[in-house]
């Protein structure tokens, strides 16, 4: 098995990676890194989150580096603030025995007056989001003429945010002659454009494109009813006594919504999305660390850069509009070879989407059943005794503890004190909460034909009840209306922000607002018959003083 000390590293960065535990290169690490040490030739990398990207260029980068010059020698583009910081912090654990070496991370919601007083000073490795770079070059406040090497990671998530535009004028800053190493999930024709104009002669390494997402993750789905999925997150929570993850919503509007609800019946919760801070983001961030906060609710955007080790689930409260961001989803958990848990809150309507991630994954879902309220009150109850009996076979240190000041609990019952002592675990669990009904679609319905074929059914832990063929149901709803609106990538939206434009002047919620299409200058979606006719009625909806305008797919195809 190759190990790093193999690939010609310098001592100081093996030294760096022995502290982190670093032996084994990871696959995109072994291709990667002796090409771009060597200064072989442009780049092409597509790998998923999750691969080992950060160290697969940083190590090259901090190993080229000439610390002896005060000049801007690399230059790494990323979609994220949360992405710089991340690769940031990884770069300065890989330099942790490298001297006068200096990396600054610089992106949008932070003070750019200290930024530009930072760059002031030499710093060799610049960490940069697209926006922020571009103020900064605007304000000549940042060279970047002499780099060396321009990295632009997750460049399909960069086009997808709108950042083409910018991309393409920082690559025209810097020299014709500099190394250039695209890192993305997908090969795009916009990915392949860029490509082709920035990029000389660039070699391709492809890394686990077979399995676009960790072996040890399990891929669940639940069926409910929409107005039931609040109810079912609650369950899993409860049920899982040590749940620490991501709950990914579409919109912004939902994840502040869904932590507010939660929030107020005492659930650990907090939310992440575009309209926080960034000191608001940190603390969010911080607190979820901690684990103060144990669910974070997000959207895909927010959540990019995050790296939390010891995720015990990810939570699609709906599927992804971009099937490939439900492999960024999912790869959160299940880290560094750890299981996790990757379970979809499904309404039958979202069925197709479920086809589509199994086909282009090649994943296989087990059914999972939301576990009942008593379940959920057996299952915390015999967690609790678990961990009492594990605490007190270890529990070396003994309470001195007088007579008299337990005597109290000495005149209790054994049953009475057991209750008490379970009155932690026991005091969200009312007789109401005991009464709410089962939340699972109980309707057999045909996922897809991988699984028909297998004709297993699951029981709600994901071990096999049953040896049961599903039954079929169809699910193309002739209710579907393909709307047009024009709004896209020029406009710089996102997928969630196009839901909120058009829920701010029509109040059709951003659920009704499915599957979107985005193009330059325009966008399709699709939604139900009840909110199209909504819709396209609606009058007077402007951005940034233009017109919005919604109307039926077809009547844009026959000019009306």
């Amino acid at each position: 098995m190759i190990q790093f000390d193999s690939l010609g590293l310098d001592p100081a960065i093996l030294q760096a990676l022995t502290d982190l535990e670093f032996t084994n290169p990871t696959e995109i690490q072994q291709k990667v890194i002796p090409l771009l040490i060597n200064k072989s030739s442009d780049l092409i990398a597509l790998a998923q989150t999750g691969t080992g990207k950060t160290a697969a260029f940083g190590i090259p980068i901090l190993q080229n580096i000439d610390y002896s010059q005060h000049y801007t020698q690399a230059l790494i583009i990323a979609p994220t603030r949360e992405l710089c910081m991340q690769i940031t912090s990884d770069l300065k654990k890989f330099a942790k025995y490298l001297k006068d070496v200096r990396i600054l991370a610089v992106y949008g919601g932070s003070s750019i007056s200290m930024q530009i007083k930072e760059l002031r000073r030499p710093v060799h490795i610049v960490v940069a989001t697209p926006g922020r770079l571009m103020d900064l070059i605007d304000r000549k406040a940042v060279l970047i003429e002499q780099v060396g090497i321009v990295v632009l990671d997750e460049a399909d998530e960069m086009l997808n945010m709108g950042f083409r535009e910018d991309m393409e004028s920082i690559l025209a800053h810097t020299p014709e002659d500099k190394l250039t190493t695209l890192f993305s999930a997908t090969m795009s024709s916009d990915i392949r454009e860029i490509a082709g104009r920035f990029l000389h002669n660039p070699q391709e390494v492809t890394v686990g494109r077979k399995n676009l997402v960790a072996a040890n993750i399990t891929h669940q789905y639940a069926v409910v009813h929409a107005k039931d999925k609040v109810l079912a997150l609650k369950r899993i929570i409860d049920y899982h006594r040590d749940f620490y993850g991501i709950v990914f919503c579409n919109t912004k509007a939902e994840t502040q919504l869904m932590s507010d609800i939660l929030l107020k019946e005492g659930y650990p919760v907090d939310c992440l999305h575009g309209d926080l801070e960034q000191h608001q983001r940190d603390k969010v961030m911080n607190k979820f660390r901690l684990k103060t906060v144990k669910v974070l609710f997000a959207t895909d955007v927010a959540a990019r850069g995050i790296d939390i080790k010891n995720l015990t689930h990810i939570i699609h409260f709906h599927l992804p509009d971009d099937i490939e961001n439900y492999t960024h989803r999912s790869g959160r958990t299940a880290r560094a070879g750890q299981k996790g848990f990757s379970i979809v809150l499904l309404h039958i309507k979202e069925a197709y989407k479920l086809h589509r991630i199994e086909k282009m994954a090649k994943l296989s879902f087990e059914r999972y059943f939301i576990p009942k309220a008593d379940e959920v009150y057996e299952s915390r109850i015999l967690n609790f005794v678990e961990q009492l009996k594990l605490q007190s076979e270890h529990e070396e240190k003994k309470i001195k503890i007088k007579n008299e000041w337990v005597w109290p609990l000495m005149q209790l019952s054994k049953e009475q004190l057991v209750e008490l002592i379970l009155q932690s675990e026991i005091k969200k669990f009312s007789e109401g909460y005991l009464n709410m009904p089962d939340v699972n679609v109980e309707e057999k319905w045909k996922l897809s034909s991988s699984m028909e074929s297998r004709g297993d059914d699951r029981n709600s832990r994901g071990s096999r009840s049953s040896r049961t063929t599903r039954g079929s149901e169809k699910r193309v709803s002739t209710n579907n209306v393909r709307l047009f609106v024009n709004l896209g990538r020029k406009d710089n939206l996102k997928y969630d922000e196009v839901r909120d434009v058009i829920f701010k002047f029509t109040k059709v919620s951003g659920r009704a607002i499915r599957d979107i299409d985005m193009k330059n200058t325009f966008s399709f979606f699709m939604t139900d018959a009840e909110s199209a006719a909504k819709l396209c009625s609606s009058k007077n909806m402007k951005l940034k003083g233009r017109d919005i305008l919604i109307k039926k797919a077809e009547e844009v195809k026959e000019g009306k």
